[in-house]
């Protein structure tokens, strides 16, 4: 277990006469409710961080995951278990550890290969994924949300820009000088020319929008909404298509075999966990729960 930096409460403070009513709190309401928020997260009473620390919910999830595999392999007698003064707190782990418990957790979990006949199926529901060739030349106005920024505010703003480009009065080089005026991106230079690009060019979620999606197979021009992406908010303008030449499930058929794989050991995974987690006396901490394992 890393060690951890989180900062504890900072003691009350009192005049020092053990006789004051500002002397620290004990048996108050609020200081139980203090003792509360001191209190560490816990899987059945092993204790994932010391007093007074408060990690992160990421943190603090990965934390329990870790100890509920530790106790797991402890009834499976594969980890011998820990005495001393810290045996009511989770042991940091060592690499050989842990390569116990991922051998583990790859003998439990269960992952059904999908068959053919999935495979085509998942083909026929998503053939723009299964397209090469394919390219779009596009210019765009960023509108970048950073630590800070209103985002309700530059929407709106965005919003704003957008609807005058879609006028049908708008002139031609407005897109041009709009994207000098107001956009975050690089290409603001060159009136928000990005040339010709790819899926494999563009953040996961732009590619899903601008070439994944059935309304991806449209014309050109000014797009009638914003798009939304890890950077912020978009205005797309598509100047020319190139379609590409779809692929035949042969072509891909060990692409998605894979694919459904990752998928279904996913799935397997949850199981896994929600059912060890559903097992166990949980304080502290927020995690998925079953009471038995669901068949798939």
């Amino acid at each position: 277990m890393n060690q951890l930096t989180s900062p504890t409460l900072p003691s009350a403070a009192c005049c020092g006469s053990s006789g004051c009513q500002c002397a620290p709190l004990k048996a108050t309401g609020a200081s139980a409710a203090v003792q509360a928020l001191l209190k560490p997260a816990s899987i059945n009473g092993i204790a994932l961080h010391a007093a007074g620390q408060q990690p992160d919910a990421h943190l603090l999830r990965e934390l329990a995951y870790t100890e509920l595999l530790r106790q797991q392999a402890l009834r499976l007698a594969l980890l011998p278990r820990h005495h001393g003064s810290d045996a009511l707190m989770a042991p940091e782990l060592s690499e050989t550890e842990r390569q116990v418990l991922q051998a583990m957790v790859e003998r439990g979990v269960i992952t059904p290969q999908p068959c053919a006949e999935e495979g085509r199926r998942y083909h026929a529901a998503h053939l723009l994924q299964f397209v090469v060739g394919q390219a779009l030349h596009v210019r765009h106005i960023l509108f970048a949300v950073t630590p800070g920024v209103n985002v309700q505010a530059l929407a709106v703003h965005a919003e704003r820009a957008l609807l005058e480009l879609t006028h049908h009065s708008v002139c031609e080089d407005r897109f041009a000088a709009l994207a000098a005026e107001l956009s975050n991106c690089p290409s603001s230079s060159q009136g928000g020319d990005l040339g010709w690009i790819t899926p494999e060019d563009c953040a996961p979620e732009l590619a899903t929008e601008l070439f994944h999606q059935a309304h991806a197979t449209g014309g050109t021009g000014v797009q009638p909404r914003l798009f939304h992406t890890r950077f912020g908010l978009h205005i797309i303008d598509v100047l020319q298509r190139r379609s590409g030449r779809q692929l035949a499930y042969e072509d891909v058929a060990a692409r998605i075999d894979a694919l459904l794989t990752l998928q279904s050991r996913g799935r397997g995974l949850h199981q896994y966990m929600s059912v060890l987690a559903g097992q166990a006396l949980i304080e502290g901490v927020e995690l998925d729960t079953a009471d038995s394992p669901l068949l798939q």
